[in-house]
């Protein structure tokens, strides 16, 4: 069902919404899945291994089909893309609530990261080619705050229905989603797809995703395995080659899959970098607060979401106001600020008396959640609107895969930095006999706790907590030097605002060379010509 231009222009606030509905699945996702792992064990007898892989089978999987589900979006249609994900999506949920072992959940887990690969980059290439000017910015600033609403909420919602249902019931609560986005797609969303005929780019498309799987691969093992394993490296020297392959692929063919020459453009490029450190901070840390709530203050699931909520409210204050506010300051100054107010809240993280105080907690929390909002919805808008339109799917590709992998990489990093401070202070305990697990992670030491008398307990539980507190605040204070990086990176490359951008460009044909970038100011001035 083809919208009319005339119509789908009258109801571009009700296609925003459609969008943020269908995002809505995927933004969630991951986090409603971490407070369901120990009712999975208890119900399917997972081992530890399999619980990594319940995750990490999604991630990958989503992570390395996204730059070519948006390629096919831009190619086939973007609206037929986002319908096809959304099925998918839907049907795998429905096949994973209903898991019988452990790796029938695993791979039903990998299926659904099909259709979110296919879902996440649509939702933002069909925004952009719905909206334009300052309406598009302030569409991306609403885009951007649903997308971070899952990593606060996503929680909560996960205990409650934990607490009161299966464990299934965090992906049967999916299928709903799903319908409804389905049926109202039908009537709200227009169908966008590149103009012209442009082949594909099946070479580059095998070589982006070996590329991301061999690396996504070995930044996930590195929390269980260190730095040194043998198929860690492995992994990374692999990854490294195919992502090599790919660059030389993508610059040297006539019909790149992604023109590399992209991130020529400080805009885009700074942008990226951007999303990628902010995300691997934003990850990392909350990997570790949310065990924090449970494990060291004792909290519920339902709690312990709970106290993540004020990210989300202080997310969605500030992303949709974000665009007004580069408007009047400029971009550069917007995203700064963002950053250091992120900064500041990931160092009061690692400061335990104001972390651990319900009022003190919720404070730094919401303004974690403000200096998010702050950040991530113009660096989006300069992702997305440094590029052709019909480039929109690929360009949404970018800006998703940069999440995903900072994210991962922040995981792997800062929970690499944790553990170690982890072991380092446990080393110096003297543990009970028969507790030695307790060294391993606070979760063991939870559970070893429970069979000791209660004097060892106490002591025990008070070791491991001090312990745990050591590592988050290391680990917490190198997430603040990393979006202090981001922020010298935002500073000194990206443009003040979208029209001072030195190397603003227009494709010409199919594969851009030097002499067809269009430099805005000039063309500016070649149409409205102003007078010295």
């Amino acid at each position: 069902m083809a919208l009319d231009p005339t119509k789908a222009h009258e109801r571009r606030w009700w296609t925003l919404g459609v969008l943020c509905l269908s995002l809505t699945v995927i933004s969630i996702d991951n986090t409603i899945l971490n407070v369901a792992l120990p009712s999975i064990v208890r119900g399917l007898g997972a081992r530890g291994a399999q619980l990594q892989w319940i995750i990490d089978a999604y991630t990958i999987v989503f992570a390395c089909l996204l730059l070519t589900a948006g390629a096919l979006g831009d190619k086939f249609g973007r609206k037929r893309a986002l319908t096809i994900g959304l099925v998918l999506f839907g049907t795998f949920s429905a096949l994973a609530s209903q898991a019988h072992t452990a790796d029938q959940l695993i791979l039903a887990r990998a299926l659904m990261g099909v259709g979110g690969a296919f879902i996440f980059p649509t939702t933002l290439s069909i925004l952009t080619n719905t909206f334009d000017g300052q309406e598009r910015a302030r569409a991306i600033g609403i885009w951007a705050g649903v997308s971070g609403l899952g990593i606060a909420v996503g929680p909560l919602i996960g205990g409650v229905l934990v607490e009161h249902f299966a464990w299934g019931s965090v992906f049967l609560v999916n299928v709903p989603v799903v319908i409804s986005a389905i049926v109202l797609g039908r009537f709200f969303i227009p169908e966008t797809k590149a103009s012209g005929n442009h082949p594909l780019d099946p070479l580059g498309a095998v070589l982006s995703v070996l590329a991301l799987v061999f690396l996504l691969y070995a930044i996930i093992e590195i929390p269980d395995a260190g730095w040194g394993a043998t198929h860690v490296m492995g992994a990374f020297a692999l990854g490294t080659m195919f992502l090599g392959g790919f660059i030389w692929w993508e610059r040297t063919t006539d019909h790149p899959m992604l023109d590399v020459r992209f991130f020529k453009n400080p805009r885009f490029s700074a942008a990226s970098a951007t999303v990628t450190l902010t995300y691997f901070a934003l990850f990392g840390s909350t990997f570790l607060l949310t065990q924090y709530f449970q494990f060291v203050l004792g909290y519920s699931p339902v709690k312990a979401g709970m106290l993540t909520a004020p990210i989300a409210i202080g997310l969605m204050m500030a992303a949709p106001n974000a665009p007004k506010l580069a408007h009047r300051y400029g971009t550069k100054i917007v995203v700064v600020c963002g950053l250091g107010v992120v900064a500041l809240g990931l160092v009061m993280y690692g400061v335990e008396p104001i972390i651990s105080s319900f009022v003190g907690g919720l404070l730094v929390r919401t303004m974690f959640g403000i200096g998010m909002g702050l950040t991530m919805a113009p660096a989006t808008e300069s992702i997305m609107g440094s590029l052709p339109l019909e480039k929109a799917g690929v360009g949404s590709a970018v800006n998703d895969t940069t999440r995903q992998v900072g994210g991962a990489l922040g995981v792997a990093v800062i929970g690499s930095i944790f553990a170690w401070r982890y072991h380092a202070a446990m080393a110096a305990v003297d543990v009970p006999a028969g507790a030695d697990a307790a060294r391993e992670s606070i979760g063991r030491a939870v559970q070893v706790v429970s069979g000791l008398p209660a004097d060892q307990a106490l002591a025990l539980k008070q070791a491991t907590a001090d312990a745990y507190i050591s590592g988050m605040n290391i680990a917490c204070y190198l997430a603040a030097a990393v979006v202090a990086a981001a922020m010298v990176v935002a500073w000194k490359w990206l443009p003040a605002r979208a029209e001072l951008a030195p190397h603003e460009f227009e494709p010409i044909g199919d594969h851009p060379t030097e002499g067809q970038l269009v430099d805005l100011d000039a063309e500016l001035d070649h149409i409205i010509p102003i007078p010295d």
